[in-house]
């Protein structure tokens, strides 16, 4: 298997701290996350004004996914050709671009380019900023790092609904996409301070690598897309189901829209509150310490949830959705930054990131299938046993 990223020097430990560095690292994710949580609530509700059915409206949120989906390869050539910085430029300026089509346009495909612009944008930024800390960010220090800049990026798309509610009630609902805008460009000018990182020099008395393409990629590490791949595949179908578990089975307990988004949100306050304290746990014990206790407990409060009755349990097992959560954030990215290489870093990454988008997507498709065709219950009770294999195949393949 080729080997994964050089690890940092003791010297490089010594001179480096993460508070040094938190503007221009993490601020851009703090203003894209935003940008992006400040018109997801609103897209379905616009484009019902544009005419569309309910599930126009929800494939119009869907085309978000679609749209970073099938970027990932290309995100991946886009960084190896420009670089890192002007990637996060060209992310921050492109979904900018692609909420200035949503809110300036009347017509129903023009709003749907728009938001398939934004899912673009998401690929490229997602990458680039990986590939940037990883390269960035001594080792012993990286998965404090990962996991900060997923647990900053998650508190952005936490508080977006609630500057763009502001914005909507005191001047209509395209204001929405106006603190987007801001917001998406603003980690573009953040974006565009961050000094460019160099080309790795090739080790003493060593050839210059050969140039990297997508295939020679997957031919060199498809033992670790294989394994370890579908692992984060599995990650990513669970994480993407939780958010539908809970509202889903708050509706079905029949209570109200309120006590539902209430729970909902104490599940997600959980969820960013432990980010750093996993990081520093996978810093310091290893990978699997966080990785696999975040799906056990996932899996075992989703297998406890259709025991549920009431508002008090429904909240405790939702906590435990979002502690289980919470504790994996940034593990998919660390997980990828460890056994990328050094030269051709962004392929890998692409590659690696497609994996966990396919995950994404099909996760709440299956939760669908199963529940129109057995019970939501038992959709649930199967996303719970998809974790523990998720567990399993983790604590087996990341390294000792």
């Amino acid at each position: 298997m080729p080997t994964p990223s050089t690890p940092s020097t003791p010297s490089d430990h010594a001179s480096f701290s993460l508070w040094r560095i938190a503007v221009p690292a993490f601020g851009p994710s703090l203003l894209f996350g935003l940008g992006e949580g400040a018109i997801l609530p609103i897209v379905p509700l616009t484009a019902r004004d544009l005419g569309a059915s309910v599930p126009i409206a929800a494939l119009m949120v869907a085309l978000i996914g679609i749209g970073s989906l099938l970027s990932n390869i290309p995100a991946s050539l886009i960084t190896m050709r420009w670089g890192e910085r002007w990637a996060i430029v060209a992310a921050g300026v492109w979904s900018g671009l692609g909420m200035l089509l949503c809110v300036g346009t009347s017509h129903l495909g023009l709003f749907a380019a728009g938001c398939f612009m934004v899912g673009m944008s998401q690929a490229v930024y997602n990458l680039a900023r990986q590939s940037y800390m990883t390269e960035a960010v001594p080792l012993a220090y990286r998965a404090r790092a990962l996991s900060t800049l997923g647990g900053v990026m998650r508190i952005g798309m936490f508080g977006g609904p609630f500057l763009a509610a502001a914005a909507v009630h005191a001047f209509g609902l395209a204001a929405a996409y106006w603190v987007g805008i801001a917001a998406v460009l603003g980690a573009a000018l953040v974006g565009a301070r961050i000094p460019d990182l160099e080309a790795p020099p090739p080790a003493t008395g060593q050839a210059a690598p050969a140039s990297t393409t997508i295939l020679s990629t997957l031919r060199d590490h498809r033992r670790v897309f294989l394994t370890l791949g579908l692992g984060v595949l599995l990650v990513s179908a669970v994480r993407a189901s939780r958010q539908a578990v809970i509202p889903l089975w708050a509706d079905h307990l029949a209570l109200a829209p309120s006590t539902a988004s209430l729970v909902y949100g104490l599940a997600g306050g959980v969820d960013m509150l432990v980010f750093y304290p996993a990081g520093k746990v996978m810093d310091h014990k290893g990978r699997r310490w966080v990785a696999v206790p975040s799906m056990l407990i996932m899996g075992l409060a989703m297998l406890m949830m259709p025991l549920t009755s009431g508002v008090t349990t429904l909240l405790l097992a939702a906590l435990a959705i979002g502690f289980g959560n919470g504790i994996g954030s940034g593990m998919i990215m660390t997980i990828g930054a460890d056994h990328s290489p050094r030269h051709g870093r962004a392929h890998f990454l692409g590659v690696w990131r497609l994996m966990s988008d396919i995950g994404s997507s099909s996760g709440p498709a299956l939760l669908s299938f199963l529940a129109a065709s057995l019970s939501l219950g038992a959709g649930i009770a199967v996303t719970g046993l998809i974790a523990f294999t998720a567990a399993a195949v983790l604590a087996y393949w990341i390294p000792r």
